[in-house]
């Protein structure tokens, strides 16, 4: 294949100057001769890591000018949530190559295909340059005044006619923590909970599930202490394509360990050949599988009873589901044979400490938090938490989708997971230091309430205060624009949507989202690149698209998926007319009147807001997950002496940051003043916390149903109090006389306080100081009582092709009011979809492509690797239809909407299923939108969005949108 195909289909649009030079080398252009005159010759296609230094070149981009001296600047990787450290080479303010960061302590000078391509993005052709607007269907170059001055006027018109719910704020995953965190600030000083980010389509069902398990909603390891695992298990994950380096760290334990790597998957991919054991599921049945591993580890008495006993809640009702899934019915459900499951069972329970991986193949269902739970369950059963070499490590998918996360990119939550009880907007409002009283009158007090499960403290679900109402999830936000006013909790539907760094493309139901597009009042898009939202719909006006800029261009903190937080250091300054996304923040602020509000605390250079001061003020609220101990100047150490950690333990080991773990991962305890080295593997009680060791957190009470829920006898290295205690509270430390190890400025602040709204962090120091956990010390619980399956159970997907198993195993009632919307389960499962739609629908990713593709399908380095949108399908499947590998083919989903693509016939999926990635878009049901692009930035490669053809679902506690499990017919187009 060649890229320059598509040179007769560049954007004719009109709309003002096109400053994009052609691509060079536009005619026909080999695949080999690309790669070498880019000078790419081989770091696209492998991970820079498997050869040796002398081995790699420096990526060439021009002969520095005469007297020019070459400036190095760290960064870090703007993809995955590994956080690949980069050198820049900077000659003038131009950005002129790259080298790897060898010594950096998570990848070591690897790099994947998109981390060995990251300076396109920086000077990127295909770039948004200036704001414009669609007048008349055509694209017209507008100045940022202008742009500012029409968006704010028209939002204030709909806030005053229809209520600030009418507006929705969706953020994102790639913005730095510190504009995560304005974002979400932003948004509560406009007056509403309709904001939201990726996380709700990645790994909401993660935080849900993990969280309500045993505290904390993250990754309780890291890749690098995967080093120390003895088996692996992944499910529903596929880190060789999705996260790349992160492979040299589970292949280091499975050469050096010996350790099996066991991966478990509908389609046998890249990471399934480095398998030892590889196990394909029907897609849906996480659960059955889970009970299934867990039956044969009750039955040989191989489960860890002593751990069990000391660190675990509600095993027995657990014990009592897994009891009903015997190997039979396991195989009948799941597909998989009872061998092979005794044999995935025994590996695990010889093999200890084993970690546990999953991603987007186990979250994105009806039951994702079910799927989650499971998965806990499993590592508890076998004492593989809070141990090196165990956990749940899971890998998230943006660079910063766990920074956007911590600081409450949701809509059902404030920074730091606090919810929206009164008490956390209270606690909010200080640290923000405005007026409570004036802060709660910006909100809808007409909103009606809706249901959620899982709030970190209460949240107010049944409040009639639009305050503590959880927002509309971006999952459903189609819905908040389509659904009758009548069904809605709020005063008004959507009137007008701002994607802040957001590809739709990679949400389901393409047709209703094409059809809310165009209902809208007006859409905002700010981003580096145009995204689909600029094309996919019909509108001729109401549509303004505002140049942000990359990463590379602003500076700020990052938060790998190991809880680590990374400095980055700009790189180049914006290009064209691009703005920081701070910047842009604070414009909008000052137009609807809040910027005063959104900045007290923080220092205004111009338009933008200091990022150090934005540091600042979050050290001063974030102390429910401990983002209060990395200061900039900690955070800017670890980034200047990279090398000095340990590339297993993160530990440092001497220099200017000795002791301190990588990144200081949090929880980092207390105020940068105490020095906190960071918590590298969470709930581990082999060490004092005050050295990063922890136990599992007292969130739900002491005890249930006269049943104690916390720990007997387990405690962290040095604890005074050498059994299980509730959290820490003002009360508990005068009752343990301890209230006095207070100074005086810290009792004066501490009062009547706990240790998440004691801003002087006194609490949390003298907890330290003794031992304790601030949090508490806990079991973990197997059942999780306030969620609607309180023991995980499967129920069959709503759109099943297993007819004869939906009676046994069926989904849930409809719900009238679940996150401001109604919810439907059993209505559409009560229709037999699967005659008409034979074939289970599933998605994934692509090595070469990030999200929803629109950055990496305009870098020309990876365009040229992966050029068409495919369907995986069985040869069995493929031969019924008439299909031939290379063939166009329409792929339909069980609603009627229908992708056209390329077939790719291959026995990676079992007969029955179907594979499509999803980060293509720029075509909708057929027709190629390339036209409808401002010139100029329209991406290299375009493709239809498989999430056009995928289907209605949401997980029943957090609105995840159900992707993994749907249906389909092929056929040749």
């Amino acid at each position: 294949m060649k890229l320059t195909k598509r040179s007769d289909q560049i954007a004719t649009q009109s709309g003002g100057e096109n400053h994009a030079e052609a691509m060079p080398g536009r005619r026909a252009l080999s695949r080999r001769a690309f790669l070498r005159n880019s000078g790419l010759m081989a770091g696209g296609a492998v991970l820079a890591g498997n050869y040796a230094p002398g081995m790699i070149r420096r990526v060439q981009a021009a002969e520095p000018a005469k007297g020019g001296t070459t400036e190095q600047v760290r960064t870090i990787c703007t993809h995955c949530s590994v956080g690949c450290g980069i050198i820049a080479e900077v000659q003038n303010g131009v950005w002129t190559g790259q080298e790897p960061a060898f010594d950096h302590p998570f990848s070591h000078g690897a790099h994947c295909a998109k981390g060995a391509s990251v300076r396109e993005h920086g000077h990127g052709e295909r770039r948004l340059k200036y704001p414009t607007k669609l007048v008349d269907g055509k694209w017209k170059r507008i100045s940022w005044d202008e742009a500012i001055n029409e968006i704010g006027d028209r939002m204030a018109q709909i806030r005053e006619s229809s209520g600030p719910d009418s507006v929705y704020w969706l953020g994102s995953a790639k913005h730095n923590n510190e504009q995560a965190y304005l974002f979400r600030k932003f948004a509560a000083l406009w007056g509403t909970n309709n904001v939201d980010h990726q996380a709700r389509i990645c790994h909401s069902t993660t935080v849900a599930g993990v969280a309500n398990t045993w505290g904390y909603g993250a990754m309780t390891n890291s890749y690098n202490d995967i080093h120390n695992s003895k088996a692996i298990l992944i499910i529903g994950g596929n880190p060789a394509e999705a996260h790349p380096v992160s492979l040299q760290h589970v292949l280091k334990a499975k050469e050096e360990n010996n350790a099996p790597l066991i991966v478990i998957d509908p389609r046998f991919t890249r990471t399934a050949a480095h398998a030892t054991q590889y196990v394909r599921l029907r897609p849906g049945t996480d659960v059955p599988l889970i009970w299934g591993l867990l039956w044969h580890i009750f039955k040989n008495g191989w489960e860890d009873k002593a751990y069990i006993n000391q660190r675990v809640y509600g095993l027995e009702e657990v014990k009592r589901e897994v009891a009903n899934w015997t190997p039979q019915e396991v195989e009948r459900v799941t597909g998989v044979p009872e061998h092979e499951m005794l044999a995935v069972a025994k590996t695990m329970a010889d093999h200890r400490p084993g970690t546990f991986i999953w991603c987007m193949g186990g979250t994105q269902h009806t039951i994702g938090n079910n799927n989650t739970r499971a998965y806990c369950i499993f590592q508890l059963v076998l004492g593989n938490v809070g141990v090196s070499g165990g956990g749940t490590n899971i890998f998230r998918g943006h660079d910063n989708v766990q920074g956007a996360t911590d600081f409450g990119v949701l809509s059902h939550t404030l920074p730091g997971y606090y919810g929206l009880s009164e008490g956390a907007w209270k606690h909010w409002a200080k640290v923000w230091n405005v007026d409570y009283e004036w802060l709660k009158g910006r909100f809808d007090r007409e909103a009606r309430a809706g249901e959620y499960f899982g709030e970190e403290d209460g949240g107010g679900s049944d409040k009639l205060d639009g305050m503590q109402n959880n927002g509309i999830p971006v999952s459903r936000w189609i819905d908040g624009v389509l659904e009758e006013k009548a069904n809605i909790a709020q005063k008004d539907n959507i009137r007008a949507m701002v994607f802040m760094g957001h590809a739709p493309n990679s949400q389901t139901r393409g047709k209703e989202m094409k059809a809310a597009m165009e209902k809208l009042d007006m859409m905002v898009i700010i981003d580096p690149y145009p995204t689909v939202s600029a094309v996919m719909h019909d509108r001729t006006d109401g549509v303004y698209l505002l140049p942000a800029c990359t990463q590379f261009e602003t500076y700020g903190s990052v938060t790998a998926s190991n809880r680590s937080l990374q400095w980055r250091d700009k790189v180049i300054e914006p290009l064209f007319e691009s703005l920081p996304d701070h910047t842009i923040l604070y414009k909008f602020a000052k137009k609807l009147g809040f910027a005063e509000q959104l900045v007290k605390n923080i220092q205004v250079n111009g338009e933008e807001p200091l990022i150090e001061d934005i540091v600042r003020e979050y050290n001063q609220g974030m102390w429910t997950i401990g983002y209060t101990g990395q200061n900039p100047e900690r955070m800017k150490l670890h980034q200047q002496n990279w090398g000095t950690f340990d590339y297993t333990s993160l530990l440092a080991e001497g220099g200017p940051c000795d002791g301190d773990y990588y990144g200081l991962p949090w929880p980092c305890w207390g105020t940068p003043e105490m020095g906190h080295p960071g918590t590298p593997n969470l709930y581990d009680t082999g060490k004092p916390v005050a050295r990063g060791g922890l136990n599992f957190r007292a969130r739900f009470g002491v005890e249930r149903n006269g049943v104690n829920l916390l720990a007997e006898g387990s405690y962290p290295v040095g604890n005074e109090l050498k059994d299980g205690h509730p959290e820490f509270t003002a009360d508990l430390l005068k009752r343990l006389g301890w209230w006095n190890d207070l100074t005086p400025e810290e009792q004066q602040l501490a009062e009547g306080k706990n240790w998440k709204t004691d801003r002087s962090g006194g609490i949390q120091r003298v907890a330290i100081k003794h031992g304790c956990a601030p949090f508490g010390n806990a079991k973990a619980r197997a059942v999780v009582w306030t969620f609607p399956d309180p023991v995980p159970i499967h129920r069959e997907p709503l759109y099943t092709s297993r007819r004869d198993l939906v009676e046994k195993y069926p989904t849930y009632e409809d719900r009238k009011s679940f996150y401001r919307l109604p919810t439907r389960y059993a209505s559409i499962q009560a229709k037999d979809y699967s005659t008409e739609y034979p074939i289970i629908l599933t998605s994934g990713r692509l090595v070469e492509y990030e999200g929803g593709g629109d950055e990496t399908r305009s870098n020309p380095w990876l365009a040229e690797l992966q050029q068409d949108m495919f369907v995986e399908i069985n040869p069995r499947d493929a031969n019924d239809a008439g299909v031939r590998d290379g063939d166009d083919v329409w792929v339909e989903g069980a609603e009627g909407a229908r992708v056209k693509v390329k077939a790719q016939v291959t026995r990676r999926v079992s007969s029955g299923v179907a594979f499509m990635p999803f980060h293509f878009g720029g075509h909708f049901e057929g027709k190629d939108l390339r036209a409808k692009y401002p010139e100029g930035a329209d991406p290299y490669v375009l493709g239809e969005a498989c999430n056009t053809a995928m289907t209605y679902g949401y997980d029943s506690v957090t609105q995840m949108q159900e992707t993994k499990c749907s249906l389909c017919r092929i056929s040749k187009a």
